[in-house]
């Protein structure tokens, strides 16, 4: 059964370029809220509201050491809904496949 509220969450904090880079770069270990906004041409506090994003839609997780916020990536609401599209990845084979066939029709009957 599929986590509705938390499905549209993830593909909402998912929307965002932004938070997509951010996601990458945690993808590759934790980062500190300085470390993620080096390479974005935006400020601490608007990279922290993105972070804020993510982490309400359970894709990532912030803890205070120190002075600075360290972000690690928690993955399991992108397995949902990699889970949910592949509920569709049939439905694209079936008519990418009704079109192979359409067109190596059309190409017997022009040859």
């Amino acid at each position: 059964m599929v986590n509705r509220r938390g499905l549209d969450a993830a593909f909402h904090a998912l929307s965002d370029p932004t938070r997509r880079r951010i996601l990458a770069a945690l993808a590759g270990g934790e980062h500190t809220i300085a470390q993620l906004a080096a390479p974005l041409d935006m400020s601490l506090v608007a990279v922290s509201k993105h972070v804020t994003v993510l982490e309400q839609a359970g894709l990532l997780a912030r803890v205070k050491a120190g002075r600075s916020q360290v972000c690690t990536l928690t993955a399991g609401p992108l397995g949902e809904a990699a889970a949910w599209l592949d509920g569709y990845r049939e439905f694209w084979a079936e008519r990418l496949g009704n079109l192979a066939r359409y067109l190596e029709e059309e190409d017997t009957d022009e040859a």
